[in-house]
């Protein structure tokens, strides 16, 4: 009988060993993360129409908005936007409610893979909160566009969960296949970097 810890590491495709648990950034490529983030469903899957929405998606749109709030925002973090969901490439995309249940371990593993993925790519392991507040002002605006258009929720419910986008144009969603979203994601990352 052995003593030996549970594996808490997944094999990437690009060959690397991410360790869930202790990420170093070294282990991570931004083509695992566009490959996954482009295969992970938002809503649980729970959305109209054939495609499922997936993360790489949402993740562009939330650069998107973030620089209609702010255009002339820094590229550092327009790529932080872009990254703000970059874990779930190897934790799956948790609906807030299920996060909120699970509480600190999972919001541990989250911030130490989120944490990682930073520093691989140039950025501070921790975002200053006013870049925090406008991603997060973003990423709630995206998911009441996705709530009211793919996600079954009427406007007067999903205006109790989610504010009511301000500053941004309301947008409308088109679901676009994982190739798709993965290369847009690929794009918009290859275009921030430079």
């Amino acid at each position: 009988m052995t003593n030996d810890a549970p594996r808490a590491w997944q094999r990437m495709l690009s060959g690397r060993r991410l360790d869930i648990l202790d990420p170093s950034p070294l282990d991570v490529e931004i083509e695992d993360i566009a490959h996954g983030l482009a295969r992970v469903a938002r809503w649980n899957g729970q959305t109209i129409g054939v495609l499922p929405f997936n993360v790489a998606q949402h993740s562009v749109i939330v650069l998107d908005l973030c620089l209609q709030m702010k255009p002339d925002w820094k590229r550092e973090w327009q790529l932080a936007a872009l990254l703000h969901d970059a874990p779930e490439y190897v934790i799956g995309d948790m609906i807030s409610p299920f996060k909120g249940a699970l509480g600190g371990n999972y919001k541990k593993v989250e911030a130490g893979l989120q944490n990682a993925i930073h520093v691989r790519f140039g950025l501070p392991a921790e975002l200053p909160e006013a870049v925090e507040k406008l991603i997060k002002k973003a990423d709630r605006a995206c998911a009441y566009f996705e709530a009211t258009q793919i996600a079954g929720f009427n406007v007067d419910e999903a205006s109790k969960l989610f504010p009511v986008p301000k500053k941004v144009d309301p947008i409308q969603l088109k679901i676009l296949s994982t190739e798709d979203s993965q290369a847009l994601y690929l794009d918009r990352f290859n275009s921030l970097r430079g």
